[in-house]
């Protein structure tokens, strides 16, 4: 995406209008109105949210800006930190410290159920691995020192970097997803001792979007061509295939992102830009609660971050957040602002 000039200053809304079928929802950025206001055992437990209430505070993270001095090839990098933000207004908190190593944020990120603990991935040069590292926020939105997650750092060197991170509920666990040469590998660590189990499958669907359960057992896997699945973590066995359920197939467009409702009965996941849910069991098939207009510009796959509560679905385009209210079908809108460098570059991704 090509860099943006500064945030408006309007407040954007969504207009619900009518869809393909009863209960379905359409959403589109074009329309404005005003945003509302806003276990396994844990070696730091981290208190969930209280179900239905509003996320205080929103994360945002991007790469470093890249130019290429006078058309040639190689390229300046120019780093980014991640940033605290208003979930409500959008405004600027506070700049979030990156550990020793990591000059710049990177577009990987995720929140624990608490709107206090998340975690983020921090870029180390070209071509190096990515690190992860956890921060977590005082009441009034101040991060502290990041906390590196133990182990090696998370690249292939052949393949890349991890496609996906979900940040377990109690917050004491990372889950990342990556391709691997041939295979596909889904990696879930412990925060304080590094500890980690590796889960493998054949090449050809990474997983792109990855959440835990309210329980923390098991982790739903957004996988392209093999739709959405369910990964008991507490499966002895290290084949993805064998210790996952398939929940639902493939939709004709990109699954991407998915998320648990609280009961942890239910995933939501997005299939191109229409948000849907369906049963973990799956015995029913996947009910559609929302169609997204997105600009020609926009990517063909949503990616989002659910609350808590699963009431409220947080996405990112043109250096904006967009809020939407799943029960009601309306969305609020408001600019990403403040922080270093706003407006430049790739809009930010963001969580909650």
């Amino acid at each position: 995406m090509p860099p943006r000039a500064g945030a408006l200053l309007l407040v954007l809304a969504l207009v619900l209008t009518a869809c393909t079928g009863p209960g379905t929802r359409r959403v589109s950025v074009e329309e404005m109105v005003s945003p509302t206001a806003p276990r396994q055992p844990a070696v730091t437990p981290v208190p969930a949210a209280a179900s239905g209430a509003s996320p205080r505070f929103v994360v945002t993270a991007r790469t470093p800006l890249t130019r290429f001095p006078d058309g040639g090839k190689n390229a300046e990098f120019t780093p980014v930190p991640p940033a605290v933000h208003d979930a409500a207004t959008g405004a600027f908190v506070a700049e979030i410290p990156l550990p020793e190593g990591a000059p710049s944020s990177w577009r990987l990120l995720a929140a624990a159920r608490d709107n206090r603990t998340f975690l983020l991935s921090g870029w180390t040069g070209p071509g190096s691995p990515l690190v992860f590292f956890r921060v977590r926020l005082a009441e009034d939105g101040t991060p502290g020192e990041p906390e590196a997650v133990p182990g090696p750092a998370p690249a292939d060197a052949a393949r890349g970097l991890p496609h996906a991170v979900a940040l377990s509920p109690d917050g004491t666990r990372v889950a990342y997803a990556m391709t691997v040469v041939g295979a596909v590998k889904v990696t879930v660590v412990d925060t304080a001792t590094g500890e980690r189990r590796d889960w493998t499958a054949p090449p050809g669907a990474p997983a792109y979007g990855l959440a835990w359960s309210p329980d923390g057992r098991r982790l739903a896997l957004a996988s392209g061509p093999r739709g959405l699945r369910v990964l008991d973590t507490e499966d002895p066995g290290a084949d993805l295939l064998a210790a996952s359920t398939r929940v639902a197939p493939a939709g004709n467009l990109l699954v991407s992102s998915v998320g648990f409702t609280p009961g942890g009965e239910a995933l939501i996941y997005s299939d191109g830009h229409t948000v849907k849910r369906v049963a973990v069991d799956g015995r029913t098939p996947p009910a559609t609660l929302a169609e997204v207009s997105l600009p020609r510009d926009a990517s063909a796959s949503l990616r989002f971050s659910l609350d808590a509560g699963g009431r409220h679905l947080l996405y990112t385009h043109g250096w904006r957040l967009f809020r939407l209210d799943l029960a009601g079908g309306t969305t609020a809108s408001a600019p990403i602002a403040g922080g270093e460098r706003p407006g430049e570059g790739d809009t930010p991704v963001a969580a909650w």
